[in-house]
């Protein structure tokens, strides 16, 4: 007898990746996608077996086709689940039931502007009716950075692991302080380099190029792992803070570090003492680091904590990413008070290749170099430039 033909369930890598970890224990105590009564409770409260959770989790695909899939499921129906063309996996329905998706983008980015990029996208994905039951997925990329994180313990014989969530868009002079105070309370230090799903100007392959720069050459060896971080547009809206400290405790660290001008943190004042955010939570064991912002004094001639400076904000040059970012999206290279030169050169080398070609042959016409004649690449051309920016003698 022939077998009976499934429906199929259509998702994009993002939602699969979601799954993954989902799957993967990153969201436990969430372990499952939720029911009716179950997602309810949850937005209503934010509270999952005692734990803070910041809202339902649940599986609402867009789409003509799977709308229709969704209104005749039957529960105990196996539907296949298919990215493009290529079945990743199947779910075995236990329920479908409507959402409000309006109430959902609300949760999840504290606003339905759709104006906001985060509403737009997520409205544009989200359909009306969620699906609950057991399911598995084919997507490794969680499991492998697990057991990376779980080598680089044992080899290290790790005590104390800390976490820090990175854009590194670009990576700067604040982000090497950052990781220099993590790196002095800890025996190993997990970098989670978010990974988006969207094209940028900075890949996640270049801004991983930079930070290892960094960390090869810089930082002990064997003490910095740099993992990728599926950064899915659940972790997009203002309850970050708390899904990031979720996540970084079940991929197996025990602290996690946070900048202090984080989004997501939320300041707030109760009985004559600051608070944020952090102070809320219930149920997350692991202990949340907040950092200080660093800036660079003019008077001071280094970078300091703003809170321990006493010169104004006049004086302060801020690692702002967004500044440094422009700078580079022109061809500009930042000063190395900002961003250290031979990230800067692997940046611009990249984003503009080839862009020196014609003046490459008369290097040693421009820059100081050794007797023996040697190639050179557009990369040193930056490097070679920044240290001319940087002579003083004649400034």
């Amino acid at each position: 007898m022939a077998s009976q033909k499934r429906n199929k369930l259509y998702i994009d890598i993002e939602a699969l990746a979601t799954l993954s970890l989902l799957q993967e224990g990153i969201f436990r105590p969430v372990t499952k996608l939720m029911g009716e009564k179950e997602a309810r409770e949850v937005d209503e409260t934010g509270i999952y077996k005692n734990t803070t959770f910041p809202f339902s989790f649940i599986l609402a695909p867009s789409g003509k086709r799977n709308q229709e899939v969704l209104k005749n499921a039957k529960k105990g129906e196996i539907l296949d689940i298919y990215v493009n063309k290529e079945k990743k996996g199947y779910i075995k329905v236990d329920e479908v039931f409507p959402i409000d998706r309006e109430k959902r983008v609300q949760k999840i980015f504290s606003t339905t502007d759709p104006d906001h990029p985060g509403v737009k996208d997520t409205l544009s994905r989200l359909g009306n009716y969620a699906v609950s039951g057991e399911f598995k997925v084919e997507f490794d990329d969680i499991k492998i950075v697990k057991e990376k994180i779980e080598k680089a313990k044992k080899e290290r014989e790790a005590t104390h692991t800390t976490a820090i969530m990175m854009a590194a868009k670009p990576f700067h002079r604040g982000h090497e302080r950052v990781i220099r105070l993590a790196l002095e309370k800890t025996d190993l230090l997990v970098i989670f380099l978010l990974k988006p799903y969207k094209q940028d100007i900075l890949s996640y392959e270049l801004r991983y190029k930079t930070l290892r720069y960094f960390t090869d050459n810089f930082l002990p060896k064997n003490r910095v792992l740099i993992v990728p971080f599926e950064n899915t547009y659940i972790f997009a809206g203002y309850n970050n803070v708390i899904l990031d400290s979720i996540a970084a405790k079940n991929f197996g660290c025990d602290k996690i570090v946070i900048g202090k001008n984080h989004s997501g943190i939320g300041m707030f004042y109760d009985k004559k003492q600051t608070k944020s955010i952090i102070d809320t939570f219930k149920g997350i064991d692991i202990e949340i680091e907040v950092v200080n912002e660093f800036v660079y004094c003019d008077i001071c001639k280094t970078l300091v904590s703003t809170d321990t400076c006493p010169h104004g904000q006049h004086h302060h040059i801020s690692y702002h990413s967004e500044p440094i970012l422009e700078l580079l999206k022109v061809g500009v290279l930042p000063p190395a008070v900002l961003v250290r030169k031979e990230i800067s050169a692997i940046i611009l080398s990249e984003l503009f290749p080839n862009r020196f070609h014609n003046i490459m042959d008369k290097f040693a016409n421009i820059f100081p170099v050794s007797a023996i004649l040697e190639p050179h690449t557009e990369r040193d051309f930056y490097i070679q430039l920044m240290k001319l920016h940087q002579t003083a003698s004649l400034t």
